[in-house]
């Protein structure tokens, strides 16, 4: 007796798709015609097949997606489940009741998922980003507890504004927002690069963590997290100034660390490797992508901003009480390679 396979929804991974008997045909023809194969999936195949869509940056847009669910289920479109669907968020009620947390890059990708969940934990978020309109929707979608500011964290006036949103109590602070570089090494790399990625990725980070500490030395307590990279902990994931501005990040967090972890104040860093945020490198160095294309192959799988959420969280909330000055490769094992 042969036995159906099981129906495939947009919640599955794309290993599980690339494996069905049904679904990895449908999924090769598609790729086939836009002249790639199964091999160019190998680094999500842990992901969703509908983080595709973010993923491609509108080349896959969502119609394709729900029409090949479709096409493997014989014109049906199944219930979507828990099961076999991969990783799943776990909630944690109350983990952050009462406290006010500053999330800097809120409206999208890694910040925004940070932001949800410590809503949806109970916490106060003041949502930080440069731009408004995907902030308003951000506050659309988790309501009074999250707070818009829209803003830029190189100005100084600007930062005055989201501390002030914050009011007297700063429980946390998740520096998240950052921008990549054109993969460009030092001798093809401009001043405006340069100039532009320090200005986000260092003095950003250091003039917010400098004017959320008074409040949190006040109360004798806090949690700051930095978002660092897979390119703070090696020389050949990016150009030279977005790897010199993560490992800076790196620098500011242990010596934040250092001076204030005997005031209650614990400051740890997260080390992304690959994540489906959409966010991309254009006009690219032709040098730099040759030098390190070989090794963005290794890339053991790509995340979702929810699996980084996860790491930044646990490291804000009372679960990393025993951590200060970590720098945390959430990386799924690249770090080991």
């Amino acid at each position: 007796m042969t036995t159906a396979p099981k129906p495939l929804t947009a919640a599955n991974t794309v290993g599980e798709w690339l494996d069905h008997p049904v679904g990895g045909p449908a999924l090769g023809e598609l790729l086939a015609a836009g002249g790639a194969d199964a091999s160019s999936l190998a680094p999500v195949r842990g992901l969703p097949l509908q983080q595709l869509v973010a993923l491609s940056q509108g080349k896959m847009p969502q119609s394709v997606i729900d029409d090949l669910v479709l096409q493997v289920n014989g014109g049906v479109a199944p219930v979507e489940s828990g099961a076999g669907a991969g990783w799943q968020e776990r909630i944690t009620a109350g983990r952050f009741d009462g406290r006010t947390v500053i999330v800097t890059g809120a409206a999208s990708g890694i910040g925004r998922a940070t932001a949800s969940r410590i809503v949806r934990e109970g916490g106060r978020v003041i949502g930080v980003d440069i731009t408004a309109e995907k902030l308003k929707e951000a506050e659309a979608e988790l309501g009074e507890s999250f707070v818009a500011v829209a803003g830029d964290i190189t100005r100084s006036d600007d930062i005055e504004r989201i501390v002030a949103a914050a009011g007297d109590r700063i429980d946390g602070l998740a520096n998240i927002a950052g921008v990549v570089d054109d993969f460009s090494p030092a001798h093809e790399a401009s001043d405006a690069v340069w100039e532009k990625v320090f200005a986000v990725n260092v003095d950003g980070v250091f003039r917010l963590t400098r004017a959320v500490l008074p409040a949190m030395l006040s109360a004798g307590r806090g949690a700051i997290v930095n978002v660092a990279s897979e390119a703070a902990l090696r020389g050949n994931a990016a150009g030279i100034a977005y790897t010199a501005s993560k490992h800076a990040v790196v620098g500011i967090t242990k010596n934040t660390a250092f001076m204030y972890g005997q005031q209650g104040i614990r400051t740890n860093a997260v080390a992304p490797g690959g994540v489906a945020t959409g966010m991309a490198p254009v006009n690219t160095s032709e040098f730099g992508r040759g030098r390190t294309g070989p090794f963005l192959q290794l890339i053991p799988g790509v995340a979702m901003a929810e699996h980084l959420a996860a790491s930044i969280t646990f490291l804000l909330s009372d679960d990393g009480v025993n951590l200060n000055g970590v720098v945390l490769p959430s990386d799924g094992g690249w770090s080991v390679q």
